[in-house]
């Protein structure tokens, strides 16, 4: 039996529907009783005697959810749960994160050699996947929006292109919604990557609301793709590193092997799983089957409600969807994402960033010209408006000359692939000054973060335009991310006397 409540430990009652949040509960109340003295990890014991509380929640699945043994079948039924929510045959709960679950799902379509038809506004987790599984990226790139300089939709055209001249790829995968929430056309994708018997993966990593109200557009699976992933601990009430993989497999009529996706993500997961994480994604897909369509509704008025307000800010602009047939083009948005364009007040994103943060609002992203503060079913109405009303503020106090707006480094340049990322990643690399580096390959992954999207991959060829681009964003006050060194005084190249090493000419791209 469930225990009662105890200081909001369950405030809606999903244990009753949530196995691994029941576990959670119990065996917090058992320590709290003085019934349970493990002796099994983890060191800390429950105690805080030692480290303080910040150890106060943690609670291991193995002898701590469920027994040592897994007699209870907790996690088994959680992920028989979750499965059922998104209409999938085959579930795992990650405490990795989507950078895991991403990693795990590559390694479950193909053999190395082989092609990958990939958006090149990818995550690093799919780079990175790409590399342990030895695959060969087909770059396709979403089309950019004029109006917000920020990527749009994947052409569906784009991949049945690639598809087409590439017939033995092992299948298709997009992130979507993008970043910035941004979407392609699922249906008609994974439509292209069937007929060519190929399947979709999708990344959602954004999108966990997505198909659990009327409010928001379906998910992946429901719309025809293969596998999806998606963070339980990005617009959900999860711990961070929450993650799920869902597939249709060859059970239920689709193209995936549930036996190797099994050994992909037990290949790259940890044996020794948080409880406290896998609980939490538990309890956020009770909640979203309970009480998804009355929440997630308010979300978007929310965010309807902030795109309102600061749309009336003179010269703010924010990301909305437009119809097709739209003088500019259309564009198709998660309802549910806040992004703003400062471009018009002539407002610097950092400047009014710092003024945020020392107001104890720190933002998801910021660059000079967008900012994406994360809104999600945590937030309400007092939140929303302590935001809108400083962020208003700082752009009044940054005020400038406005300008036009210019997309970033991540969606704008385009690669130039030497190698592949798996023979680039293992071969031996030398350091070189920046200068040095044009027209050499790139043994590293570089990117501007945020967003993370990569603008120089191992394997490819490091241009003047792609390095012009990433000292540009340093010098503007942004963060570069992944480089070993981030002044991008040096960079790492592969060797000259390795295979597959390349040079051309400077100012070539």
């Amino acid at each position: 039996m469930t225990p009662e409540p105890h200081d909001h430990a369950d405030p809606l009652g999903l244990a009753r529907d949530a196995p691994l949040l029941d576990g959670w509960l119990r065996f917090g109340a058992a320590v709290r009783a003085g019934a349970m003295t493990p002796f099994t990890i983890p060191g800390h014991k429950q105690r805080t005697h030692l480290v303080g509380d910040v150890v106060r929640s943690d609670v291991p699945l193995y002898a701590g959810l469920d027994t040592m043994k897994q007699d209870g079948g907790l996690l088994a039924e959680a992920e028989r749960r979750a499965a059922a929510a998104w209409g999938a045959d085959w579930c795992r709960l990650s405490v990795g994160g989507s950078t895991h679950a991403n990693q795990a799902a590559v390694l479950a379509l193909g053999r190395p050699g082989q092609d990958l038809v990939i958006t090149r506004t990818l995550h690093r987790s799919l780079l990175l996947g790409i590399v342990l599984a030895g695959l060969r990226p087909v770059w396709v790139r979403p089309e950019l929006d004029a109006v917000t300089g920020l990527p749009g939709a994947v052409p569906v055209a784009a991949v049945e292109a690639a598809l087409a001249a590439h017939p033995d790829a092992c299948g298709v995968v997009l992130g979507d919604p993008s970043y910035i929430g941004t979407r392609s056309d699922i249906a008609r994708h994974a439509a292209a990557a069937h007929a060519a018997g190929v399947p979709l993966v999708v990344d959602a990593a954004w999108a966990a609301h997505f198909g659990f109200s009327a409010a928001v557009p379906p998910h992946a699976l429901a719309v025809g793709a293969d596998a999806l992933i998606t963070s339980a601990h990005k617009t959900l009430p999860a711990w961070s590193q929450a993650a799920l993989l869902l597939a249709r497999t060859r059970r239920s009529g689709g193209l995936l092997d549930p036996d190797r996706l099994e050994r992909a993500f037990d290949a790259t997961h940890t044996t020794s799983p948080a409880g406290a994480i896998l609980a939490s994604t538990d309890a956020a897909r009770a909640l979203l089957q309970q009480h998804g369509a009355g929440l997630i509704a308010r979300l978007v008025d929310l965010v309807d409600g902030a795109r309102g307000r600061l749309a009336a800010v003179p010269g703010l602009a924010v990301v909305t969807s437009r119809p097709d047939g739209h003088p500019a083009g259309p564009l198709d948005v998660d309802p549910a994402k806040l992004v703003v364009l400062l471009a018009g007040t002539g407002a610097h994103g950092h400047a009014v960033e710092a003024d945020l943060l020392a107001a104890g609002i720190p933002l998801e992203m910021a660059d000079r010209d967008v900012l994406a503060p994360m809104v999600t079913l945590s937030d309400d109405e007092s939140s929303v408006a302590r935001l809108v009303d400083a962020l208003a503020a700082a752009v009044e106090r940054h005020r400038g000359e406005p300008r036009s707006i210019s997309p970033a480094a991540a969606w704008t340049v385009e690669p130039v692939t030497a190698t592949d990322p798996r023979s680039a990643f293992f071969a031996r690399h030398e350091t070189v000054t920046a200068a040095a580096a044009v027209g050499r390959v790139s043994a590293e992954l570089i990117a501007p973060y945020p967003p993370g999207v990569p603008v120089l991959a191992p394997g490819e060829v490091i241009s003047a335009a792609a390095l012009g681009a990433l000292q540009a964003a340093r010098a503007d006050g942004g963060r570069i991310a992944y480089a070993a060194d981030p002044t991008l005084t040096t960079i790492q190249v592969i060797a000259a006397d390795q295979p597959g090493e390349l040079r051309v000419p400077h100012g070539k791209s």
